[in-house]
């Protein structure tokens, strides 16, 4: 532990010692990361189709804010939501398994994507 470093800092890296705290906290960071690769794969798209945050949250029934907060802030969405958003951008959820070694299948993670088809001009 280096002197300059935070309180935060010290406190993870002596949780990271205990072998289930460090499962639960990789894990729980791929899902933060996978939410996140979705929610700015739908962003980018958004702005490639060049709809507004308030326009994608009303085509999708939502308050404009809660759309805006999602983008801006992350978050944990609802896969209905995501689905919602990515059919108006002319895309779809897909989730993505790959080929597992029998250890990973007792634990498993997947990847998810929003694919989107090319706007047809």
């Amino acid at each position: 532990m280096t002197g300059g470093s935070t309180y935060f800092e010290r406190r993870l890296a002596h949780r990271m010692q205990d072998p289930a705290f460090q499962f639960e906290y990789q894990q729980a960071s791929r899902e933060i990361e996978q939410t996140m690769a979705v929610l700015h794969a739908l962003d980018s798209r958004r702005e490639e189709v060049g709809i507004s945050k308030a326009e994608l949250a009303r085509k999708i029934g939502k308050r404009p804010e809660a759309v805006r907060r999602l983008f801006s802030a992350g978050g944990n969405p609802e896969l209905n939501t995501v689905a919602a958003m990515a059919a108006v951008l002319g895309g779809e959820v897909r989730t993505v398994f790959p080929t597992p070694s029998r250890q990973e299948v007792s634990s498993p993670t997947a990847s998810a994507a929003v694919a989107t088809r090319p706007s047809r001009a």
